[in-house]
């Protein structure tokens, strides 16, 4: 069985005119894992981020000129150059002029139009402000309020004073009362939030002439305005390829200078240790000679010449290396763990089961051709969901699997006739042409109910071979790592195995074979069970670990007796916990024929529409669904078998796009 990728840990001794590029090339690369401890002893270098604050400051005038962003590949890409530095800041600089530009044209177009606005306000005012304003009987408020309240201030004032409309929108008002009631009508006044307006003299309404020129001006600016939006996105245009380069090398720079500040170092050496795939330790160490001319010292070391690795302190990184197809399975390892350096890489497993388990529980060949072509447009980057892409893959190889599935059923998209051409020869090969190979839905015939039943014996089977791959596999993890005891006792070591294995062979033989159970059965199952409960005891005797009972051999007693009750239940609901499989793909079978027997009782257009959204609501709700259960039927039934301890998930220093913490 594949186990999980060596790896070495490496040190390497820089110089300090080379680390900048060293560490570039180590984040290009993008198989290096630093160390996580920083420096315990000697002086550590610190470096002022300026690269940080010139990639955020050209972030910002990305987003001032709507450029889109950086594709994320900095591959071609590099650290910025004392060239660069000058572009940047003619770039700025360049920009800080021509946004201070376009700002004054804005404010000014702007001005125009709220001019406009406020003359057209008053241009029914006819009146001379300062006549009416020296009445000696008249006290006149001109001014703004909010428009909802215009009428309920009407009403409030009453016959206090006399309240007339500016302009349409009854925003801006004129008042007037007497003289005397000049305080009480400031009163009703800011009780509903009337704001005054400074009004010239010798005001006396807008002249039509002035309107027009006002409306003029505020047309022209509003073109003035476009035009300097226009000049922006044409300025962005020519400067936008200059801005993306700078872009991405500032964000190298940035992530090279956050990466030297963390190291060990002296005044004219820095020291890195980190681990690497030792599949590529070789060509790496001789890129490293070459790109330093020489000027760098390096030293390799297994894990097991790790103090602190051989110790227990420190975990070898975990890398497991697959192709396209079975790596696009990995995350579902990582979400749930990861395995201890060393072990046996469960990847391809999980891939196959994971692929089963789905077509099993899904099967239409239509609904599956969905995924598959969902796959294939994600791969070719057609369909673009940021962080899905790299499942596409997995999409495909479900999207193959439920079409088997489908073919097997007769079912294409909740339809039983498309395939059943198909399904009566494949049939007449073996005997009578039969409409379905495999009938999921129940009918009143005795074969029926029969082939159903088998079908979920079936699931009961594939059960069997998943937890007993499980087992497997912690057998030879345990025996590799040299842990006897584990390997040999308890409930995923050989004893378990042996009694949970000679149940299956026993249930077989009296179906099958109609045998009794003899007396060496019982003692088989006797000898197993009692070795798997006192697992822990037997562990520590192997071992020689001392005390063999911790608290005591009354509570061993009382904790082996539970522990068997314990054993029994756990192999049994395992196992049963795989009817789920059947069930599902039963209920997928009804879902099809809810669908089917609707588009028959709506008929016509109606039924198309139920055709397209019964189809869509089962693609998506069921496939989640589905999912969700292929992935726990693997996660408790497989991964507990073997996931006893948690390793550490190698994560390489690489180069991304943005900004950082």
């Amino acid at each position: 069985m594949a186990r999980t990728t060596q790896m070495r840990l490496v040190e390497l001794m820089v110089l300090k005119q080379d680390i900048r590029k060293i560490i570039e090339f180590l984040g290009k690369k993008g198989i290096f894992q630093f160390e996580t401890n920083t420096a315990e002893s000697g002086e550590e270098t610190k470096v002022d981020n300026t690269d940080l604050e010139i990639f955020r400051k050209l972030q910002a005038v990305r987003a001032y000129l709507n450029v889109p962003d950086h594709d994320e590949n900095l591959l071609d890409s590099s650290l910025p150059a004392d060239a660069d530095y000058a572009a940047a800041g003619d770039l700025l600089s360049l920009v800080d002029d021509f946004q201070a530009h376009e700002l004054k044209k804005t404010e000014e177009a702007k001005r125009l139009q709220n001019a406009y606005k406020e003359a057209c306000a008053f241009s029914n005012l006819k009146a001379s402000y300062s006549e009416l304003e020296h009445l000696s009987f008249l006290s006149l408020r001109i001014g703004k309020i909010d428009p909802a309240i215009f009428d309920e201030l009407k009403a409030g004032i009453g016959s206090k004073a006399v309240v007339v409309q500016l302009g349409t929108d009854k925003s801006r008002i004129l008042a007037a009362a007497s003289r005397k009631g000049r305080f009480a009508l400031d009163t009703e006044l800011k009780k509903y939030g009337f704001v005054n307006m400074e009004i010239p003299k010798d005001f006396k309404g807008i002249p039509e002439e002035v309107l027009q020129e006002l409306k003029k001006q505020s047309e022209s600016a509003g073109k003035i305005a476009a035009a300097a939006a226009v000049e922006r996105k044409n300025f962005a245009e020519t400067h936008q390829a200059v801005l993306l380069d700078l872009l991405g090398k500032f964000s190298i720079g940035m992530q090279v200078n956050q990466a030297e500040c963390r190291l060990e170092s002296t005044k004219l050496v820095y020291r890195i240790t980190g681990w690497i795939p030792a599949y590529a330790s070789r060509s790496m160490m001789k890129d490293l000679d070459q790109l330093s001319e020489g000027r760098i010292a390096i030293r390799q070391y297994l894990p097991s010449e790790v103090p602190a690795v051989v110790s227990g302190h420190e975990k070898v990184p975990v890398e497991l290396k697959h192709g396209k197809i079975i790596g696009s399975f990995e995350r579902m390892i990582f979400s749930y763990g990861s395995p201890l350096y060393g072990n046996v890489d469960p990847t391809p497993f999980v891939a196959v089961f994971f692929t089963i388990l789905f077509g099993l529980m899904f099967g239409d060949a239509g609904q599956g051709l969905v995924f598959f072509l969902v796959g294939v447009l994600m791969a070719l980057n057609v369909i673009k969901v940021k962080g899905w892409n790299k499942f596409a893959p997995v999409f495909m190889c479900i999207g193959v699997s439920s079409m088997i599935m489908g073919l097997l059923t007769g079912e294409f998209f909740a339809n039983e006739s498309i395939l059943r051409p198909f399904e009566r020869w494949v049939t007449g090969l073996f005997g009578t042409p039969r409409d379905q190979i495999l009938a999921m839905m129940p009918q009143s015939n005795p074969e029926s109910i029969r082939r159903m039943f088998l079908f979920f014996g079936f699931s009961l089977i594939i059960g069997l071979i998943i937890n007993s791959t499980g087992i497997i596999i912690n057998l030879i993890n345990q025996f590799s790592k040299k842990k006897k005891g584990n390997a040999l006792f308890g409930l995923t070591g050989l004893s378990g195995a042996i009694f949970f294995w000679y149940v299956i062979v026993m249930i077989i033989r009296i179906a099958a074979f109609h045998h009794k159970i003899a007396v060496y059965d019982w003692i088989i199952l006797a000898v197993s069970l009692i070795a798997t409960a006192a697992g822990e005891q037997l562990s520590r005797l192997v071992d020689r670990e001392t005390p063999v009972f911790e608290n005591g051999k009354g509570e061993a007693i009382m904790g082996i007796v539970v522990s068997a009750l314990e054993t029994v239940m756990t192999y049994m609901s395992n196992t049963v916990s795989f009817l789920r499989v059947g069930a599902f793909a039963l209920a997928h079978a009804v879902l099809d024929y809810i669908i089917l027997l609707m588009m028959n009782l709506a008929g016509g257009i109606g039924a198309v529409v139920i055709w397209l959204i019964g189809n869509l609501i089962v693609v998506v709700l069921e496939g989640m669904i589905v999912s969700i259960q292929a992935i726990r039927l693997q996660y408790y039934e497989f991964f507990s078998k073997f996931f006893n301890e948690n390793g550490q998930e190698f994560e390489p220093f690489k180069f991304h796009y943005g900004d950082v913490a």
